[in-house]
């Protein structure tokens, strides 16, 4: 008698992609609710507090996140990723004063939304680097922004002269500068921003004129 091979079992993939797309959510809820919390209040909230503001169980939390500190890390790459889509690079071509507010305005947004994360960030030491990887990618997604946007003025420099003006204006524009107009100061966004302004002005070398 010939042997007949079984038919393999008929795969559902709508069920299964139902099931991961729902997963997904609920980890990204999960993170939202996160950095709600540290909106409200910058420390570290506990697995009780994440649980209930995202409406699942602390169990939910941790079948997504083997620890804390791996939710931390997914909340980082999240707020860089939305940082980076909130925050496009504008009027690249402007003028100097329109590249200089433009900056500062896309600037203080970022900082404005992430200080809470930041400061629980650098607080956190969790052995394995991956936070300070964060941190690094994010200074360095800054100064290459500042480099893009004064282009025409960094031409002029010599490259060591130009690396020193980046990192001056990379750490003028730090998100604890901002911290510190907008709370030990008491400065208004605007006001902020107008203290931003008046330095990169000083500190970036004379526009080239056109040829």
């Amino acid at each position: 008698m010939e042997n007949v091979t079984p038919p393999m079992p008929v795969r559902k993939p709508g069920r299964i992609d139902g099931r991961r797309l729902r997963s997904e959510r609920t980890k990204q809820l999960i993170i939202e609710a996160f950095l709600a919390l540290l909106r409200d209040a910058p420390v570290m909230p506990t697995a009780v507090q994440i649980a209930e503001r995202a409406g699942y169980s602390v169990r939910s939390i941790f079948e997504r996140f083997p620890d804390l500190i791996a939710l931390r890390v997914a909340a980082a790459d999240y707020a860089l990723a939305q940082a980076a889509a909130l925050a496009p690079a504008r009027h690249v071509n402007g003028d100097r004063p329109t590249r200089i507010r433009s900056q500062v305005e896309t600037r203080a947004g970022t900082c404005e939304r992430g200080i809470a994360l930041w400061r629980v960030l650098l607080s956190s030491d969790d052995g394995s680097g991956e936070l300070a990887l964060r941190i690094a990618r994010s200074r360095e997604v800054a100064m290459a922004r500042i480099e893009l946007m004064y282009k025409p003025e960094f031409e002029t420099l010599a490259p060591t002269e130009r690396r020193h003006t980046v990192i001056a204006i990379e750490a003028l524009t730090d998100i604890e500068s901002w911290a510190r107009m907008r709370e030990m100061f008491g400065l208004s966004v605007e006001e902020a921003c107008t203290v931003w302004i008046d330095s990169i002005d000083r500190l970036l070398p004379p526009t080239p004129t056109a040829a």
